[in-house]
């Protein structure tokens, strides 16, 4: 877990960098969606969308240059794979971290809000996932010296987060009464894929 660790092949910072990008009417903004194993970092005025169940999103920004971005993993480490994979947690912010700090944002500066955890899935309950993720995401911050502007974490709701990097503010909703399964069916297939495969501020909420 060494967040100082630099890249040297820019493929793989951008290997697994959100590419669904849409205009929010209602925000009235460009908009990225982070799906899980993925993460954006702009400097640009535009917001970063993610829904998440047991899954964590760090959202990690350069507080005076305005240089931030968002991550979206499920499981806080695990296996040995070498080319990393931003489906967890220490890849994830590791990734994170080094193209922030690649596109001049200083270490000293940043700041993050981290969200996720809820206890949303039974099929992941019993393993915790969502503590294990959401006390992983603590330490390694406390271990990088990146403090906690603020956080939302555990609980059983999932949640729907939009960050603006620029500024670092967060609107979050908990979606408390969900009408359909997708983000359990989501979850669900991801963790699927995840046993298949060999793995060597203020918030603001709205309704």
């Amino acid at each position: 877990m060494n967040a100082r660790t630099e890249f040297a092949d820019d493929d793989v910072l951008h290997e697994h960098l959100a590419t669904n990008r849409y205009y929010d009417r209602v925000l009235k903004s460009s908009a990225v969606k982070i799906l899980p194993g993925e993460y954006f970092v702009t400097r640009q005025e535009m917001v970063l969308v993610t829904v998440l169940g047991s899954c964590i999103s760090a959202c990690i920004r350069d507080r005076e240059k305005g240089i931030g971005g968002m991550n979206h993993f499920m499981l806080p480490e695990g296996g040995e794979d070498k080319g990393g994979s931003a489906r967890y947690g220490g890849f994830a912010m590791e990734v994170l971290v080094n193209h922030l700090l690649k596109m001049g944002a200083r270490r000293s500066q940043l700041e993050a809000k981290i969200f996720g955890g809820g206890a949303v899935m039974s099929s992941l309950t019993s393993s915790q996932v969502g503590e294990r993720n959401a006390s992983f995401a603590i330490e390694y911050l406390r271990t990088e010296g990146i403090p906690i502007a603020a956080s939302d974490l555990l609980d059983v709701y999932p949640r729907k987060l939009y960050y603006f990097p620029v500024s670092g503010r967060v609107l979050m909703k908990k979606l408390i009464h969900v009408q359909n399964d997708t983000l359990a069916k989501r979850e669900s297939e991801y963790a699927r894929r995840l046993k298949q495969k060999p793995i060597s501020g203020d918030v603001e909420l709205f309704v």
